[in-house]
């Protein structure tokens, strides 16, 4: 019953993050292709909690979610550039259209033909992506608050 309730999350998840994802790429404003951005990131880290890799969940929300995309605002914000509906279209959209149908056909096929008539077992893939417990995590975690400090101190002193 728990892996139904665990389909039933990844496929919503999944949903959203294809609708976010797509929204990010058609979207005319930037500042409403980064919230996009952001949803889609976060459902990337949620994947990440329902295969049992916390860490690695909370790493793509600090780094991806909490830097770049703060970055990007900021960046957009202090350069004054324009936010809004702005005409940034041109006439290649029918180009850009097939080169992303092109390549989704291609990857596709190769993925296919990669794991032909192969079942997936989840709790395997998970043991063998991130280890048989949550150990590996907690010691990088461990590893990672002792380093915090060292950040902090001061390595030069400024000339006198």
């Amino acid at each position: 019953m728990a892996d139904t309730y665990l389909q039933v999350i990844f496929w919503a998840l999944f949903a959203m993050m294809g609708i976010a994802g797509i929204r990010v790429v058609t979207t005319r404003n930037v500042v409403h292709a980064a919230l996009y951005l952001v949803a889609t990131l976060l459902g990337a880290a949620s994947i990440y909690i329902l295969l049992y890799a916390e860490f690695v969940a909370w790493v793509q929300v600090l780094v991806y979610v909490g830097a770049v995309v703060v970055l990007m605002l900021f960046g957009l914000m202090l350069t004054k550039a324009p936010i809004g509906s702005a005409n940034f279209d041109n006439n290649q959209r029918l180009i850009a259209a097939v080169c992303a149908g092109l390549l989704f056909a291609v990857t596709s096929f190769i993925m296919v033909e990669a794991f032909e008539g192969q079942e997936i077992d989840l709790p395997a893939l998970r043991a063998q992506t991130f280890g048989v417990s949550a150990r590996p995590s907690s010691r990088s975690t461990c590893c990672l608050l002792r380093s915090f400090p060292c950040c902090y101190s001061p390595r030069w002193s400024a000339p006198s």
